[in-house]
């Protein structure tokens, strides 16, 4: 109970941290990532995901569906016979995605030099 009144008087303060929390997850990056190339069903996605790192159904579900509440992801499911679910960006959700796009397009610019950091700090340290 403690947990949810917490969670409660963090979002009310702080209400961007959280939309901040969920579009920077190590989900949340990858997701909007690959909806910003075009929709996917929901298998699809988790196979464009899991080429880059190992997500469960469970973790992939609750971040759509989180992603989906903060308005950054539409869930369009069709009334057909095997279920089907697309996921595509809303406005809001490719405008992130964008913002996205540029630290990771940074990050990938600059690994080299994180690198060099890394190994300094290491050398330092032992």
């Amino acid at each position: 109970m403690a947990v949810s009144t917490q969670k409660s008087a963090v979002e009310a303060l702080c209400p961007y941290r959280l939309v901040l929390e969920h579009v920077t997850s190590r989900w949340g990056v990858l997701i909007l990532i690959a909806l910003e190339e075009r929709s996917y069903r929901f298998s699809e996605l988790r196979r464009a995901i899991s080429d880059i790192s190992r997500v469960s159904e469970k973790s992939l579900t609750q971040t759509l569906q989180t992603l989906e509440r903060d308005g950054l992801v539409h869930r369009d499911a069709k009334p057909v016979i095997p279920p089907r679910v697309d996921y595509s960006l809303t406005d809001l959700g490719r405008e992130a995605a964008a913002q996205v796009r540029t630290l990771s397009t940074w990050t990938e610019r600059r690994m080299g030099d994180v690198q060099k950091a890394r190994e300094a700090y290491d050398e330092a340290r032992s």
